[in-house]
């Protein structure tokens, strides 16, 4: 269930998307401001260059615009947003880089993934730290998802770095919810692999889940 809080942004971006339709086209800078990031970062971890996210970013804001009346009453418009951004990404990537294109077959198999690694690990801006340390475990945390392959690094940032749910990051990535559960489970467990040296001998060695106790 969301928060209050969760709730209350809710309600005021359906207001912002009917003020939209109604004819306030303005509004549709306030509503799209809070995910400017979240359609650049998606469309670069498909496309992997400045530029062609950029331009996928701004094709996705621009058809976005275009077709506001095409949101169905039961898709968020975070998901609908970032489902064009993902279709977006890959078309530019598709035409330019057909040899790079890869299958979005995988394994559909359903994995519990709950004592992987807990999202605190996972996203960066819950890491407590020095703002030193905090910099050099931001640049760890880019180059482990730098490494990651494409189909694990978008999974990833849906899911714990957008914190969207199965269903929503299923609904941008065209792919099963069992599908989103495999492909986060491997993306922690490499992430995992990745950075477990970095942490090694750091703060966590203070955090409950590595004594065997679950912070959750």
């Amino acid at each position: 269930m969301p928060g209050a809080s969760e709730q209350i942004a809710q309600l005021e971006e359906v207001s912002l998307i009917a003020r939209v339709r109604s004819g306030e086209k303005d509004c549709f800078l306030d509503l799209i401001h809070p995910y400017e990031r979240s359609i650049y970062l998606l469309a670069y971890s498909v496309v992997r260059n400045k530029e062609d996210a950029e331009d996928a970013a701004q094709e996705t804001v621009f058809k976005a615009f275009q077709h506001l009346e095409q949101l169905r009453s039961e898709t968020t418009f975070k998901s609908w947003l970032l489902q064009i951004a993902m279709n977006e990404a890959r078309l530019r990537l598709r035409r330019d880089r057909r040899h790079l294109y890869e299958s979005l077959d995988d394994g559909a198999q359903e994995t519990d993934d709950s004592e992987i690694m807990p999202r605190q690990f996972a996203d960066w801006r819950e890491i407590p730290s020095e703002a030193l340390e905090q910099k050099e475990v931001r640049q760890k945390l880019q180059e482990a998802l730098d490494e990651l392959p494409p189909h694990y690094r978008q999974v990833f940032l849906l899911r714990d770095v957008e914190h969207m749910s199965e269903k929503e990051s299923a609904e941008v990535l065209g792919i099963t919810t069992a599908a989103v559960k495999t492909r986060l489970h491997r993306a922690r467990l490499q992430l995992r692999e990745h950075l477990t040296p970095v942490f090694k001998k750091r703060w966590t060695d203070r955090l409950p889940f590595l004594k065997g106790e679950k912070p959750w």
